[in-house]
């Protein structure tokens, strides 16, 4: 039980750091879309040769999308201020080498964020009011400065080196013809969902120096290949039986022209020796590739035919084409021999995924809706698909359900989202694949969590309709707000703390917190004073939160257990002397 628990968490720490480096490219993959079609088509030996529009390549390839990935990581940390500190840090590393600088970027991007993060923690509170914009800008410029500076000259030529060492890795790979046995890990490496991790935070960055150089790299084909994929779906589609069979030609159209590889994993995890037949189809597909020369100028994203064929150079079509043939082929042949071998009765997709959803909840005392946290979907006002990148499965399953939730007449809003981006928010609803489960739920272990095993056609959503329709929050009720420290209405008794929160506008609620605590201090009371967003407010019952009038009714939402101060005025300073008094009662 212990070495499964330890396991189980090794994997989340796996999908964690591979998660956090796919993070930083795939909010960004347009960029590198459009790098890669002016190339395609610009320089000399593209389709259309142009020598003024040939010449964005190189500042794109250098400066552009290394700085795109530094901003997001910073982003990913710490907000606004940590996205712009990590993109001038950046700044050191790629100017202070020869080489495309994308894991300087990711190495760059966040720990920038971290500094001016540690920063903020450490110096928030000690501002004084109307010093907030000066000590702000000034610690992100310095900040910034200094890591900037220690890129160029201590962090931006150790990564150099370490990129020409992994490049020459890849190339001695590669000249042995060894590289076909890189799919016997990437193929079920992408089933556990590392397929992100895989693409986008190791093989893009290697993938984009081979392409400046060659004009081309075939490592942009090893994870995004769909013919592996194509073959297990093929198979189902002919020989499968139930669901599974009737399912398959729908999830060929979503995997092999949409893209959305996540589709065929739970065909392969239905049956685990399939995952011989996708390893098989793999290796088969890049030796194809290898042998033929094929390769793309850029990364394909999401694996689409129409992406591929799209980033393929007119030399490597017929190469990446039958890469793509044979290992549909051979995934297909060993798919279809395992699946007709095997005469159990569970082959029932759909039946699987209730069976199992069914059995596991019944194990743990729930109801049919597999929830963690709470037992009622009473307060629920959102619901949120996560998985790795927030891209691809969680907006097709968001789809899904919105347009169920829409029938419903019910008015809940239904988002997609990274893992990496949510917030811990008691109110909401997040559906989650099961393997990813653990990990959304480190990320946000107040909210109500419905885990499938399908983004595309899970029981699970019919059942979240019926519980939302039975139990309609009264969350969003309107109500007449008064300013309640005029009125004494709110409860002062259970506060040990008090939160400013804003919406949009940080300012205001700076100022009254920084009002609020030289009162306090005067007044000798040791009340801690914090500003927060009303989007991450914890929905804590000795908070005393304190918002401007027009946002009382969605902090109560984010924060029903919390007592709720309305203000007409944030940085009215007689209606702090009635906080204080109140707060002393």
């Amino acid at each position: 039980m212990e070495a499964t628990r330890q396991k189980s968490g090794l994997k989340a720490k796996v999908q964690r750091l591979g998660s956090h480096l796919s993070g930083m490219v795939m909010p960004n993959i347009g960029g590198f879309i459009a790098w890669g079609v002016i190339t395609a088509l610009f320089i000399p030996d593209g389709y259309f040769p142009n020598e003024n529009l040939a010449s964005l390549v190189s500042p794109m390839l250098t400066y552009l999308l290394p700085l795109l990935i530094a901003y997001t990581g910073g982003s990913m940390v710490h907000g606004q201020r940590g996205a712009v500190v990590g993109t001038i840090a950046a700044m050191g590393v790629i100017v202070g080498s020869d080489v495309p600088m994308f894991i300087g970027a990711m190495m760059m991007g966040p720990l920038g964020g971290w500094c001016i993060k540690k920063f903020d923690d450490a110096f928030q509170e000690k501002i004084k009011a109307g010093f907030e914009m000066l000590v702000n800008n000034f610690s992100s410029g310095l900040i910034g400065f200094a890591l900037a500076i220690i890129g160029y000259y201590a962090i931006g030529p150790v990564v150099e080196g370490a990129t020409h060492l992994m490049a020459a890795g890849v190339e001695s790979i590669i000249n042995m013809h060894l590289l076909p046995l890189a799919n016997v890990f990437i193929e079920p490496a992408k089933i556990l969902f590392l397929n992100n991790a895989i693409n986008h935070g190791i093989l893009t960055p290697l993938g984009i120096e081979q392409a400046a150089e060659a004009g081309k790299s075939i490592l942009f084909l090893l994870e995004a290949n769909p013919g592996p994929g194509l073959g297990i779906l093929l198979a189902f589609t002919l020989f499968g039986k139930g669901a599974a069979k009737s399912s398959a030609p729908g999830a060929i159209i979503i995997q092999f022209l949409g893209g959305i590889h996540e589709i065929y994993f739970p065909y392969v995890m239905m049956k685990p020796l399939l995952f011989l037949a996708v390893m098989a189809g793999g290796v088969a597909g890049t030796f194809t590739f290898q042998l033929l020369g094929a390769g793309l100028r850029a990364a394909a994203s999401p694996g689409s035919i129409i992406a591929i064929m799209a980033m393929t150079p007119p030399d490597a079509i017929f190469a990446n084409l039958a890469g793509i043939a044979v290992g549909c082929a051979v995934s297909f042949f060993v798919a279809m021999i395992i699946i007709k071998s095997d005469h159990s009765e569970e082959d029932d997709l759909a039946a699987n995924q209730a069976a199992m959803a069914d059995a596991k909840a019944q194990s743990k005392g729930q109801n049919a809706v597999k929830t963690e946290n709470q037992e009622m979907f009473g307060n629920i006002n959102k619901i949120i698909f996560a998985c790795d990148a927030g891209m691809g499965s969680s907006a097709m399953g968001a789809s899904v359900l919105r347009d169920k939730v829409k029938k419903a007449g019910l008015t809940l809003p239904v988002s997609n989202s990274a893992i990496n981006n949510l917030n811990d928010d008691p109110n909401a609803l997040i559906v989650t694949q099961e393997e990813l489960h653990e990990r959304a739920s480190q990320k946000a272990p107040n909210a109500t969590f419905v885990q499938v095993e399908n983004f595309m056609n899970s029981p699970r959503y019919d059942e979240i309709v019926n519980r939302l329709s039975e139990e309609p929050t009264d969350a969003t009720e309107e109500k007449p707000l008064t300013d309640d420290v005029v009125q004494g209405v709110a409860d002062y008794s259970k506060a040990d703390h008090v939160i400013f929160a804003y919406d949009q506008v940080k300012g205001s609620a700076n100022m009254g917190a920084t009002i609020l605590k030289k009162l306090l201090k005067d007044n000798g009371m040791n009340y801690p004073v914090t500003v927060v967003a009303i989007k991450d407010l914890a929905d804590e019952t000795n908070a005393l939160v304190i918002t401007n009038n027009d946002e009382t009714i969605k902090a109560e939402q984010q924060a029903p257990s919390a007592t709720h101060v309305p203000l007409s005025d944030l940085v009215a300073s007689e209606k702090y002397d009635r906080v204080v008094q109140n707060l002393r009662k």
